[in-house]
């Protein structure tokens, strides 16, 4: 577009027959958001919440879906009017529409993909400041001449040239690609793992799977894209493999670790495990760390590698059962064969504690102020907490000592005064 093309535009757009086109290019606005909100609600009683969806997004506009119905409705009435009227409106609204259409896909797949990454909006913005400057650069008609003195701008790359065009455009495709990649892989995954079940490790397993293998190709493409020869990739895997032999090893055997953790199945999401101290349910399992979430809301990030190399304790694998213990003084004199049996009975009437195993009254020690009694019994729900039904017993055997009437003892000192004569 030179300038007088650029002339003869604001003329069109000045005529009554831009009219028209703004009421055709409303007209094809509205059709697309209703058509949005006809899919937009069986799609939101199937799944009951939207919030992660792509297409759809919190609102019936915001995500990809509506842009893409506006941009075809549009481009179908331009070709359509084009017939009656030269198009002048439409020449802005389908370019600024494309470039809504990259911006909300590119917005919608990284934070579904990436999650509260307060990184990705440099990258939202970012990508929405290059899309629309490209608008303004096409309708203005400087966009082909800025490709022009950009395509002057070359170097020589191994036995051929590569221009700056090439780059940028080559950038632009290969950021395209991975981000539709990135669409796939996490919808695929999301499907695998929709659902609870004994096989959620295996689909675990074919998710990461999925993710690595696209995520591949999209690579391959990328870098094709960029116009780097693929041939030359092997001298970059021989440098890429004694990499991983040296600097990458850790990372490379964690992830090969998540894979042996996943198709072993001796540990899966939802087990309760200890490692290296930290004690807590599996609530993920990654294809680098495990996420292991304790009882009181910490989170600890385990490498994989520690769950193959060091020992690991799964409570969940043999029994979910969970022996406590409390420990309770009472004053020398009291009568513990008779106190041993009420203070079972007692522990057997708190909620959650089992009666199978039955808990249990023992003597383990004389100490100095008095005589230590230690409780025992059993839990079978310990993700609900164990401290909470510790001070429920704790409560259940004071009661009973107050009811008997028995002393819990406090250090006392005594001191004898010998006079000198």
């Amino acid at each position: 577009m030179n300038a007088d093309e650029l002339t003869d535009l604001i003329g069109s757009l000045l005529k009554l027959s831009a009219l028209t086109e703004v009421a055709v290019l409303v007209g094809c606005l509205v059709l697309a958001w209703g058509v949005v909100r006809l899919l937009r609600g069986p799609a939101l009683r199937h799944r009951g919440t939207l919030d992660g969806s792509v297409l759809f997004g919190k609102h019936s506009f915001d995500g990809v879906l509506f842009p893409v119905l506006a941009l075809a409705f549009a481009y179908i009435a331009e070709v359509v009017l084009a017939g009656y009227v030269k198009p002048a409106v439409f020449r802005i609204a389908v370019p600024m529409l494309l470039s809504l259409l990259v911006i909300r896909l590119t917005a919608r797949v990284l934070g579904v993909t990436f999650p509260n990454v307060r990184a990705l909006r440099i990258v939202e913005r970012s990508v929405s400041w290059v899309a629309w400057i490209a608008v303004v650069l096409w309708v203005t008609g400087v966009l082909p001449l800025v490709l022009d003195a950009m395509d002057d701008v070359q170097w020589k790359l191994g036995s051929g040239r590569i221009t700056l065009r090439n780059v940028v455009e080559g950038t632009l495709s290969a950021g395209l690609v991975m981000v539709l990649a990135l669409w796939v892989s996490s919808a695929i995954e999301k499907k695998l793992l929709h659902g609870t079940g004994s096989s959620l490790s295996m689909r675990k397993i074919a998710a990461n799977t999925v993710r690595t293998l696209l995520l591949f190709v999209g690579l391959l493409v990328a870098l094709s894209a960029v116009g780097i020869d693929l041939t030359t990739l092997s001298v970059l895997g021989g440098a890429l493999g004694v990499g991983i032999g040296f600097g990458l090893q850790k990372i490379a055997a964690n992830y090969i670790s998540g894979f042996v953790v996943l198709a072993e199945r001796a540990i899966r999401i939802g087990d309760r495990v200890k490692v290296d101290g930290f004690e807590g349910r599996i609530t993920d399992i990654r294809t680098r760390y495990t996420v292991i979430r304790a009882l009181n809301g910490r989170e600890s990030i385990v490498p994989n590698e520690m769950l193959i190399t060091q020992r690991v304790e799964n409570s969940s694998l043999a029994d979910t059962r969970v022996a406590i213990t409390s420990t309770v003084q009472v004053a020398y004199g009291t009568d513990i064969r008779a106190l041993q049996p009420q203070a079972e009975a007692v522990l057997k009437q708190v909620p959650r504690v089992l009666s199978e195993p039955g808990p249990t009254v023992q003597l383990t020690e004389f100490a100095a102020d008095g005589l230590n009694l230690t409780l025992s019994f059993w839990i079978g729900d310990a993700e609900n907490g164990q401290a909470n039904v510790r001070s429920d017993v704790n409560l259940a055997v004071l009661d009973l000592l107050n009811r008997l009437g028995i002393e819990i003892p406090y250090p006392q000192q005594v001191q004898h005064v010998r006079e000198q004569g």
